[in-house]
């Protein structure tokens, strides 16, 4: 599999080969934000939107690719405030559920530290729901838990479950974006 960063010029042509991964993920019961079952044209429309914030610079993403399939996704983003231009949220990581397994989601997530620490970002942060696979996959990166926010989100069959808040340190170096 090929994984690349993609930019203001090829997010938008792949947008209906991300709405097809987000469509499966939410399907397959992740929890990252919408509910079951998703419309394929709510899943454009999300991406339409990622786009955007791609070439105003606030968001990057990098797909996987399985031949011409988009198996799966990650994104950073990235505050627009002086006081937190060390620091980025990890977002939306994505593994199509026939991609799961196979060491993707790790290679998604060591992509998306090293480019962030390449830029100088020296704190990452993200959430995810408690319990969940996800959630294993980032304390066995080294994530540290921060603690955990009950309710705080619906699973995609629409039940509030919690959340865990995770950050991981990435080096002291100053930002260069």
């Amino acid at each position: 599999m090929i994984i690349t960063r993609l930019d203001r010029t090829q997010l938008p042509e792949r947008v209906d080969k991300l709405a097809d991964l987000l469509v499966d993920t939410v399907d397959g019961g992740a929890s990252i934000g919408f509910l079951a079952p998703l419309d394929r044209t709510a899943a454009v429309a999300w991406w339409q939107e990622r786009a955007r914030a791609v070439a105003a610079g606030h968001l990057a993403v990098w797909a996987a690719y399985d031949g011409h399939r988009v198996v799966g996704t990650v994104s950073l983003a990235f505050p627009d405030k002086p006081n937190s231009r060390h620091r980025a949220e990890l977002v939306k990581l994505m593994v199509r559920r026939d991609a799961r397994g196979q060491g993707l989601g790790r290679r998604l997530l060591d992509t998306a530290e090293e480019t962030a620490r390449s830029a100088g970002i020296t704190l990452l942060h993200l959430d995810t729901e408690t319990d969940s696979p996800a959630e294993r996959l980032y304390g066995s990166a080294g994530w540290i838990r921060a603690g955990v926010i009950p309710d705080y989100a619906a699973d995609p069959a629409g039940v509030l479950r919690p959340t865990t808040l995770y950050y991981k340190r990435l080096g002291e170096t100053a930002p260069t974006r």
